[in-house]
């Protein structure tokens, strides 16, 4: 069995609105997530997040689930809107207290706390002003991080800005897949923009604030881009791909510019050309950088090369005919290719940008339709495959020299999986939502093996 160096960092990650449900309690104000799933037609089982999995009254007995599968680390992020219900103005003491208790429970049981900002639950108020398309929305965010970070940075030492910016831009105001629901196609670069300097602004706030000590860093979702073919159209799907998915963030987050050919391909040079100045805010040096990996993209062009379609509501503006080629690997519930070797390539494409720059898995997982057995036992045997797999490749990728410090598993607990609702389960515990009781499944049991023979 691989083995790690002793520091080397493992946990798990969840999501405020996948797992807290309490949306109305304690002063919690509404986010665009409690707006678009109350929306008919918007979750693929017509449920929503209210419950989901009550963390936000179990938060002690999911936490000691997590110490006794042998996890040091838990990756939780903060809902905005229980801060500032509004997305503006004073704290919420309440909200605050909240994630001090779950902090102090996880020091108590020997486990670091790592915080995400923002997990997608802008508050409402912030997107009926313009939310991320709104200049204002990345200040307002800046404003947030700061009063958040001095509040709880005696108990937080290690902070994510952002998760996954690519998901909030391009699914949430490209495609309409995810809240706020908004089909605008090549406006959500101007989304993404927005977001990557919200990260800048709340990286230099939380610099100046009075928890030195603090590591600084941001999420973003990478995929290792492959051509079908050698052909010239194959190919410009791979560069094309690459460019929205990879490069139209990480060039700007640590190379302090955008890729020209991702803004020419979108039709958006000239609104980016005019604010070249945020540039630099963006690439405010961080302590860090996470990757959330799950899968690769095999990539194909259209025979007549016509890779823009505005009409179709798309993830990808400017790229609507680039095809993803199934390669016959074996997929998850979720239809999500599963390759390993992905994630050492992932890793390589930011040591390439920033070589010193540690890097952490901070997401990587598998659905399945699990059930409880007869036995009371959850045997996925399919999900304790796939991390034997994945931490298989970190340890490939420490072995490389590779600067990876640690893998959070996606995810401690079944949750609410966004546009899906309940009809996925990517937890290491199964959460039977009609009564809330919690079942180590079998690649729970795997990890917690797998930890003890970790050096410590």
């Amino acid at each position: 069995m691989s083995t790690f160096p002793a520091d080397f960092v493992w946990g798990t990650a969840t999501a405020s609105y996948q797992i807290e449900g309490a949306v109305t309690e304690d002063g919690r104000g509404p986010s665009i997530w409690d707006t678009f799933v109350h929306t008919p037609g918007t979750v693929a089982d017509g449920t929503v997040g209210d419950v989901a999995d009550d963390h936000y009254h179990r938060y002690t007995e999911d936490i000691a689930i997590l110490a006794d599968l042998g996890f040091t680390a838990y990756r939780f992020s903060i809902a905005w809107p229980r801060i500032q219900p509004t997305g503006t103005g004073p704290a919420n003491d309440a909200g605050l207290d909240f994630y001090r208790r779950v902090a102090e429970t996880c020091l108590e049981h020997g486990i670091t706390p790592y915080a995400t900002l923002y997990h997608w639950d802008l508050p409402q108020p912030l997107e009926d002003a313009g939310g991320w398309l709104s200049l204002d929305t990345a200040a307002a965010f800046r404003d947030y991080a700061a009063l958040t970070h001095d509040a709880l940075g005696d108990v937080i030492k290690h902070w994510i800005t952002l998760n996954e910016p690519w998901c909030s831009a391009f699914l949430g105001y490209g495609s309409g897949l995810h809240a706020p629901g908004k089909q605008l196609g090549a406006e959500a670069f101007k989304a993404g923009h927005h977001l990557l300097l919200a990260h800048g602004l709340a990286i230099n706030a939380m610099r100046e604030s009075r928890h030195a000590d603090s590591t600084l860093g941001i999420t973003v979702n990478l995929y290792s881009v492959h051509a079908a073919s050698d052909s010239d159209v194959d190919r410009e799907a791979a560069r094309r791909t690459d460019g929205i998915a990879n490069r139209f963030f990480l060039d700007p987050l640590l190379l302090g510019g955008y890729p020209s050919d991702v803004l020419l391909d979108a039709g958006v040079s000239d609104w980016f050309d005019e604010r070249s100045a945020d540039l630099q805010v963006i690439a405010a040096p961080v302590d860090f950088l996470g990757i959330n990996y799950y899968s690769r993209h095999t990539v194909a062009g259209p025979e007549d090369r016509v890779w823009s379609d505005p009409s179709v509501p798309s993830p990808a503006p400017g790229s609507e005919n680039v095809q993803i080629v199934d390669t016959g690997a074996p997929k998850t519930q979720m239809g999500w290719e599963i390759h390993p070797d992905g994630l050492v390539d992932v890793v390589e494409m930011v040591h390439e940008r920033a070589p010193e720059l540690p890097v952490f898995i901070t997401e990587n997982g598998a659905a399945y339709a699990d059930e409880v057995g007869a036995d009371g036992q959850v045997d996925d045997e399919e999900r304790r495959h796939y991390f034997e797999l994945h931490t298989a490749a970190c340890a490939d990728a420490v072995a490389k020299g590779l600067p990876l410090k640690g893998y959070f598993a996606w995810s401690l607990l079944d949750n609410f999986e966004w546009a899906f609702g309940f009809s996925r389960r990517f937890g290491l515990v199964h959460v039977d939502y009609d009564t809330q009781v919690r079942t180590v499944k079998k690649s729970g049991h795997w990890f917690r093996d797998f930890l003890r023979s970790q050096p410590s």
